[in-house]
């Protein structure tokens, strides 16, 4: 696991990505755990894969999003958000655990410091917004140029593995040497502006990866002058930047040529603008476009047959007729990531899902709005569809755990990842039995069609005996000394939870007693068994009606000097 950055800068109400990336030689998905560091660590968010596990605390519900790489978004920061986070990556494979820190820090003042200030100076001075005000924005821009020379100057950035000391070009005003790295981390900068080109040239020939994201970049041409001056840029990450109404004109777009993968998570891009970058990025393979507005989906008049995989989460797609416009957009889409769009049904027919994502190994429909079975039947259409993931819709929300994952796993015959775990034959063939018992008593006109291929492949099947094996509640008799009392014991507590029951019931002392089970029928075999384990369960002890738990006071041993 690598962290590109190990100290990231916020403002309050802002928003910060806490990066971070993993590798593994394992098919399963990680457990992705992210702590904060306070006297007693707090767990923000624990995930497998992007899908998180348990419900999250007040304080971070509807503020935080986990992508795939480990990486986490935190929206409308608090001054309480500052602190440094671990995180852990784990994987089933592999023997070691990825672990790392990032720390971040939360201004909540400096802004509004700065907008008192200045509302002071135009008090005393009406002139002062025309005049003086416009000189400090000039000497306050921030370009790419001079926030690469800042951060990865020799005082700054130690040189290490992968990473390249370079000198300024003959004529630069920066006149010390970098030491730069083929993935380069600039978010959070303040950057608005691209700076001398010649530098940009000289000093990213080797860049392969760059993060641009939550920075002040409005104009696609400043983008571009950077772009174009990174000759082997594979990954680029705009997220964050204020993009919206602004639009890239066909004619700059070529730069983009050789991005492979490219983000625009919360950049409210515009289609147009999505369209053109698309037509011009012939290796381009995925795309982010998360948190980005979008209701409608305007379709593009040339396709892009490069992209394998498509993020386009908590937008606002409620429509089918607006998703099954990525088919023809991206013929050779393999991964397709809805999550969060209250999508509301899967439309078509068999044969137009098959032409429209002839090649869609993965959906994720997570927390959309599917209320219909047949949504789910539809999925079965894809014809190289082998991973889904459902959780969180309202067609689920009646049935009980056991029942969701059968009765969606039966419906879904070529699948073999249901919501982030791996599908053993065993398994299928148990869903598909519950399945076949769980409507055979429906009329006929409600039987799904998949009933009908099941029951031909195991034909029509008995009931399940169903049998209690949960713990019971028994009678005892507990002794202590020549007293009795016959005591009801729930059989799921532990010795610990007896012996604070015992302490209410007979006013005894927890802590200067010793317990005994006595076995009634075995008693003269086995002989008083010591209940010592306080957090081990009483039904391990196949404790039954009638037999007997002996209530003994400890004894304090007492030694002489002597003794010893």
């Amino acid at each position: 696991m690598t962290i590109p950055n190990t100290l990231i800068k916020g403002t309050l109400g802002g928003e910060a990505l806490l990066s971070v990336r993993y590798s593994s030689f394992s098919p399963d998905l990680p457990v992705i755990k992210w702590q904060l560091k306070r006297e007693k660590s707090v767990t923000v968010v624990q995930s497998i894969g992007t899908d998180i596990i348990g419900t999250l605390r007040p304080e971070y519900r509807d503020r935080i999003l986990v992508f795939e790489n480990g990486t986490l978004l935190l929206h409308n920061l608090r001054l309480t958000d500052d602190g440094t986070y671990d995180v852990e990556i784990s994987i089933t494979d592999d023997t070691f655990t990825g672990e790392g820190s990032i720390t971040l820090t939360v201004d909540g003042r400096r802004t509004s410091l700065i907008v008192r200030f200045y509302l002071f100076l135009c008090c005393l001075d009406p002139f002062y917004r025309a005049g003086t005000m416009e000189s400090s924005d000039e000497e306050e821009v921030r370009t790419f140029v001079k926030v690469m020379t800042e951060k990865y100057s020799p005082e700054n950035f130690p040189y290490g593995q992968g990473v390249v000391a370079l000198c300024s070009p003959p004529g630069s005003p920066n006149k010390d040497r970098l030491f730069l790295p083929s993935i380069l981390v600039l978010n959070q900068c303040g950057i608005s502006k691209a700076g001398d080109r010649t530098d940009i040239a000289a000093f990213c020939a080797h860049v392969v990866e760059l993060d641009l994201s939550h920075n002040q970049l409005n104009d696609w041409v400043e983008i571009g002058a950077i772009v174009s001056n990174v000759p082997h840029l594979d990954f680029l990450n705009l997220s964050m930047n204020p993009l919206s109404g602004v639009e890239l004109e066909p004619s700059m777009a070529d730069v983009f040529c050789r991005v492979r993968q490219l983000v625009l998570i919360n950049t409210h891009v515009s289609w147009n603008t999505v369209h053109t970058l698309t037509k011009h990025t012939p290796e381009l393979e995925e795309l982010f476009l998360c948190l980005n507005g979008y209701d409608t989906v305007p379709e593009s008049q040339t396709s892009c047959p490069s992209l394998r995989l498509l993020q386009i989460t908590d937008n606002h797609l409620r429509e089918w007729a607006e998703v099954r416009k990525f088919g023809l957009m991206y013929p050779s889409l393999s991964t397709l990531v809805l999550a969060n769009n209250n999508l509301d049904s899967v439309g078509d027919t068999q044969e137009t899902l098959q032409c429209l994502f002839p090649n869609l190994r993965s959906i994720n429909l997570n927390n959309s709005g599917l209320s219909k079975w047949e949504d789910i039947e539809r999925l079965s259409f894809f014809p190289k569809l082998e991973e889904v993931k459902v959780k969180g819709i309202p067609l689920l929300e009646p049935y009980t755990a056991h029942e969701r994952h059968s009765l969606l796993l039966a419906q879904l015959p070529s699948v073999v990842v249901l919501n982030g775990g791996a599908v053993s034959k065993g398994e299928r063939e148990d869903a598909e039995r519950f399945f076949v018992r769980y409507y055979q008593e429906c009329p006929e006109q409600e039987l799904p069609q998949r009933y009908h291929i099941l029951v031909s492949k195991y034909g029509q099947l008995a009931p399940l005996a169903e049998v209690d094996l949960s713990p019971r509640s028994t009678m005892v008799d507990v002794r202590w000394g020549e007293r009795v009392e016959a005591v009801s014991l729930r059989l799921e507590q532990t010795v610990g939870d007896l012996r604070k029951q015992l302490k209410a019931l007979l006013q005894l002392p927890t802590n200067g007693i010793r317990l005994f089970y006595i076995n009634r029928e075995m008693c003269s075999v086995l002989g008083p068994e010591e209940l010592k384990c306080g957090s081990r369960a009483l039904h391990s002890y196949s404790i039954r009606d009638g037999d007997e738990i002996l209530v003994v006071p400890k004894v304090k041993s007492r030694c002489s000097p002597s003794d010893l």
